[in-house]
């Protein structure tokens, strides 16, 4: 027969208030061994595992019922983990959410008025986050003789994860606040009609003028992975792929004296172009590379930089 402990010695063993263990045994989670012969209740060495581990059950949030469910072996251990893991999972998301929240609230000292539009903007379902950035391009691209170049800024998307971490809910609370606003969609709008004017001067609607568009994205994405993996400007892969700008741009002007074309190429400064694309969608770029958990974008030597230098890098 196992030693019986008074209530007052299992109190000591568990960490648990004696009205505490009377509280149990009232409500049958964990009931005493037996009682003396003054009527006091006595635990032995079984009870006292089942109080310990109803002491830990408790700090990780199961519920009476539920623990007596497993003390009764109607459910196991692992139910119950499994269970309390998913809503442990919800309680952390939720709390993810709301220190975004704050923390927006916080860096943008936001007025009381706003501090609800945050809350929307960290809650909002993936169907709602992929409408705004999808409204957000159609605004700015729409009715814009862009070509493919329409294409090649899909995969440019924020798609925040199931399970985000706080810089990335961080990212999304500043992004989608960029995205709604009206002046940032304008300047963007302008600056694409202003990039793709000359372009469509050239009849784009040509199918050979199709062709040379497609190529001269094809070249320019070339360029960027390039320009990421520290290509040097003055290597044959560079030569390769500035001698097809060259050609290409003549092409797209008319120009046959290719050597005139490179000189033209070579004067015409991306600097501030670039500097402009950098200033308008650079932090819309690197916002969406902390929303996907990718690399950061490298602004310093974006294609249309990297292939100026490898054009006048040329022999």
């Amino acid at each position: 027969m196992d030693e019986w402990l008074s209530i007052g010695e299992v109190a000591r063993r568990t960490g648990l208030s004696v009205s505490t263990i009377r509280f149990y045994a009232d409500e049958g989670v964990v009931a005493p061994a037996g009682h003396t012969g003054a009527g006091y209740r006595c635990y032995d060495a079984r009870g006292v595992a089942a109080l310990e581990l109803v002491r830990t059950l408790r700090d990780l949030g199961a519920g009476l019922d539920e623990i007596r469910r497993l003390l009764a072996e109607e459910i196991t251990v692992r139910d119950l983990a499994t269970a309390h893991l998913a809503l442990v999972e919800r309680q952390l998301g939720r709390l993810r959410t709301r220190r975004a929240v704050l923390r927006a609230v916080v860096r943008q000292d936001s007025e009381a008025g706003q501090v609800g539009l945050v809350h929307r903007l960290a809650s909002m379902s993936d169907d709602d986050r992929e409408q705004l950035v999808e409204e957000f391009w159609r605004e700015v691209t729409d009715g814009l003789d862009m070509g493919e170049f329409v294409d090649h800024l899909r995969p440019r998307r924020p798609r925040l994860p199931e399970d985000p971490t706080g810089g990335q809910l961080d990212a999304w609370i500043e992004l989608a606040d960029m995205v709604r606003d009206a002046g940032f969609r304008r300047a963007v709008r302008q600056y694409f009609g202003e990039t793709f004017a000359d372009a469509a001067d050239h009849g784009r609607d040509d199918p050979s003028t199709q062709a040379q568009i497609a190529e001269q994205v094809e070249i320019l994405a070339q360029a960027r992975a390039a320009s990421g993996a520290g290509v040097p400007v003055d290597s044959r892969e560079a030569r390769q792929l500035a001698t097809r700008w060259v050609a290409l741009t003549g092409s797209l002007c008319g120009e046959r004296d290719l050597t005139e074309v490179r000189r033209q190429v070579v004067a015409a400064d991306p600097g501030p172009q670039v500097a402009r694309h950098v200033e308008l969608l650079g932090r819309y770029h690197a916002l969406t590379a902390t929303i996907n958990g990718a690399p950061q974008p490298l602004v310093q030597a974006p294609a249309s930089t990297w292939l100026h230098a490898a054009v006048a890098a040329l022999p």
